[in-house]
């Protein structure tokens, strides 16, 4: 397997000196001969190298580096006197292209090539430079790279001065776009492109498929109500808290937490004025079904809050659990259902209100929001879009796109099959080399020292998993969803990859 990586470690260090001294020294004469056989470049501390294994053996490299002057600054002259201004605003060089002479055929040039696009294209640089010897010209011309300025060198040694744009890379980075293998926890990647609609959501068609959308999210559910909107899981939870706020203005509640979702429901309920108290238990850790009920026996509190699958740390909370206590306490029920709602079946009978979406668990377009119902709201002082009652008694108050209805209802008719589907893939995950947790099939968290290293390994390679967020990056997580289309096939070659990166670090 051919993959790439930032080097770090010595061992790669001194691979790149040993391939510097082949390439540069016994190749192309540009250095003079050593004992040792090896060649550190005068800008070893500033160069950034993106390297090409084949397996375990380091085959090719790539160095990069943003620090004036450039190597080929010296060779012609600043290179803004002959680009355009809006092609040097973040300029870098590349240098010390080379590849082991036994490597070089197309799949190490297109690997090489690859991690120069995905490299300088995440950092952000406007356009890379390079001095590109005249023997590869034909290979820098495919890459994109454009001659700016006469050759320079010497006979032996003569050199392009080239330039390689974010403009004439877009189309090898679109290409490399459909090539990605994702394992986001949403939005979900299609199979099939959203065909445009222009079904009027005023028509007695369009009635009669909204109709039998919602017939099929209550039957998964296993609620009696929902009232769908055009939005996000934030603004289904705003939603369901601005309904809150109108049923119990001047009473108590309890939000329990044990991730970064439940304290952004208790942030929401806090902006929305909400009289609540949290219950943290800490990072990932159980709820104490004890420690609750003892909150419930001194106070009067009117609902309890919170998320059943916290996706920050792959931890299923309690839903049975805290549906009993809330029956015997005669309170109301709430939950975030985000990304439980279609990844395990359960039922939203002992819940007052809970919130989903379209393109989590449920694996197709972004962009619809559920607020599922015990009984249907009679009343709210919410704002107009976010007045359940509203939807209730306008049925279709708003646009709802007809191709978003649409795909919801094909989707609902892989269920119940999908959960078994999602149920192995964790499986999978569970069973591979990596050392994850998870208490529900649809996301699966990693922690490893290293874990910034990892990431930027498989995204140079076209792996992306979900570790962006600032509460992953600060803990050393990604997590791995399981809800993406082709999952079998991407997770068997995410693995084979992470195989040989947990190698070399």
């Amino acid at each position: 397997m051919y993959w790439s990586k930032i080097a770090a470690t010595d061992e790669e260090f001194d691979a790149i000196a040993a391939l510097n001294y082949e390439t540069f020294v016994e190749e192309i004469p540009q250095h003079e001969h050593n004992p040792l056989r090896r060649l550190i470049d005068k800008f070893h501390d500033e160069n950034v190298y993106v390297i090409v294994y084949k397996n375990t053996e380091m085959v090719g490299m790539v160095a990069f580096r943003d620090t004036r002057p450039f190597s080929i600054d010296r060779k012609i002259g600043n290179v803004e006197k002959y680009l355009d201004a809006e092609v040097c605003e973040h300029l870098c060089e590349i240098r010390l292209l080379a590849v082991k002479k036994n490597h070089r055929n197309g799949r190490v040039f297109t690997k090489l090539a690859t991690a120069i696009y995905r490299y300088f294209y995440d950092v952000g640089y406007t356009a890379c430079v390079i001095s590109g010897t005249v023997r590869e010209e034909k290979m820098y011309t495919q890459m994109g790279f454009r001659q700016f300025a006469s050759a320079v060198g010497t006979e032996e040694a003569r050199y392009l001065p080239m330039v390689l744009t974010r403009q004439d890379s877009a189309v090898f980075r679109e290409r490399l776009r459909e090539q990605n293998r994702v394992f986001f926890p949403g939005p979900v990647a299609l199979e099939n492109p959203l065909i445009p609609s222009i079904i009027s959501h005023r028509s007695v068609k369009f009635q009669q498929e909204l109709d039998d959308m919602k017939s099929g999210l209550c039957k998964l559910a296993k609620a009696n109500y929902v009232i769908p909107l055009v939005g996000t899981g934030t603004l289904a939870n705003d939603a369901m808290l601005g309904q809150l706020k109108s049923e119990f203005p001047l009473e108590a509640g309890l939000v329990l937490v044990n991730g970064e979702f439940g304290q952004r429901l208790h942030n929401q309920a806090k902006q929305w004025g909400l009289h609540i108290e949290k219950i943290d238990v800490g990072w990932g850790n159980p709820f104490d079904i004890a420690e609750i009920e003892a909150y419930l026996q001194k106070v009067g509190y009117r609902y309890i809050l919170f998320v059943h699958g916290e996706t920050s740390n792959s931890t299923l909370n309690p839903l049975a659990s805290l549906g009993k206590l809330a029956e015997k306490y005669e309170i109301k029920l709430c939950a975030d259902c985000i990304s439980s709602f279609g990844s395990i079946p359960f039922s939203m009978q002992g819940l007052h209100y809970a919130t989903a979406v379209s393109g989590k668990a449920l694996g197709t377009v972004a962009g619809l929001a559920f607020i599922f119902c015990k009984e249907q709201p009679i009343s709210s002082d919410a704002p107009l879009y976010l007045n359940l009652p509203y939807y209730i008694e306008k049925q279709i108050p708003f646009t709802l796109p007809h191709s978003f209805v649409e795909a919801v209802s094909d989707v609902l008719k892989l269920y119940p099959e999908r959960f078994e589907v999602l149920e192995k893939r964790m499986e999978a995950i569970k069973n591979s080399t990596l050392d994850v947790t998870a208490t529900y099939p649809m996301i699966a968290t990693w922690e490893h020292p290293k874990m910034a290293e990892i990431l930027t390994a498989c995204e140079l390679n076209g792996f992306y998993l979900h570790g962006d967020s600032a509460y992953l990056r600060e803990r050393n997580i990604a997590q791995i969803s399981t809800i993406q289309p082709n999952f079998e096939k991407d997770f068997k070659k995410l693995n084979e990859l992470l195989t040989y990166v947990m190698e070399t670090l």
